[in-house]
């Protein structure tokens, strides 16, 4: 079993990745738990949608504005909607202006997608697929897979905040008990 596999089992998945590329947005990609939690779900004998929550998707825009993202979310919200499932679709060149006041912890600008993605509080986690217009579809993984494949948890010295590793790790391991948190 390899990543892709795994997530495109998840139907939604495949049909947010098949359409993307309309979107024409920079470096669009789907990230986070619906592309890695299905990977262990099927590992556990589990349903690849099960305890998905929401889809994240990722874009990159010098227009930091609120509402050109807004109409991003708009164009997106048509697009999927047939979608059966929570689609989170945001600006990463605009997350520092607001992520002090949600998460309470400073955040610098990203420079990229993949930037973003590198932030993730567990290393095995910092995934993400874009799709060509193609077709293909392209793994991000900035720290690689061996993590997620061998199933620890180690914190991302990345990640913007210092109690999101426990929280998430905690979070993991309660779903999927096999996995093994490891201190770094």
């Amino acid at each position: 079993m390899d990543l892709i596999s795994a997530a495109l089992a998840n139907s939604i998945n495949g049909k947010i990745l098949q359409r993307l590329p309309f979107l024409g947005l920079d470096q669009a990609s789907l990230v986070a738990g619906c592309i890695w939690q299905p990977y262990l779900n099927q590992r556990s004998g589990r349903p690849p949608t099960d305890q998905i929550n929401d889809y994240d998707i990722f874009y990159f825009d010098t227009d930091l504005s609120f509402e050109a993202e807004d109409r991003v979310i708009k164009r997106a919200a048509h697009l999927f909607q047939d979608i059966d499932g929570i689609l989170e679709i945001r600006n990463q060149a605009r997350i520092h202006l607001w992520y002090p006041e949600r998460f309470g912890c400073p955040c610098p600008p990203m420079s990229s997608v993949s930037d973003a993605i590198a932030r993730f509080p567990v290393l095995g986690t910092c995934l993400g697929l874009s799709a060509a217009g193609d077709g293909s579809l392209h793994v991000i993984a900035p720290y690689g897979l061996s993590d997620l494949e061998a199933g620890l948890l180690r914190a991302n010295p990345a990640c913007v905040d210092p109690t999101a590793f426990e929280r998430k790790a905690q979070s993991y391991h309660d779903r999927w008990p096999w996995l093994q948190i490891v201190d770094s």
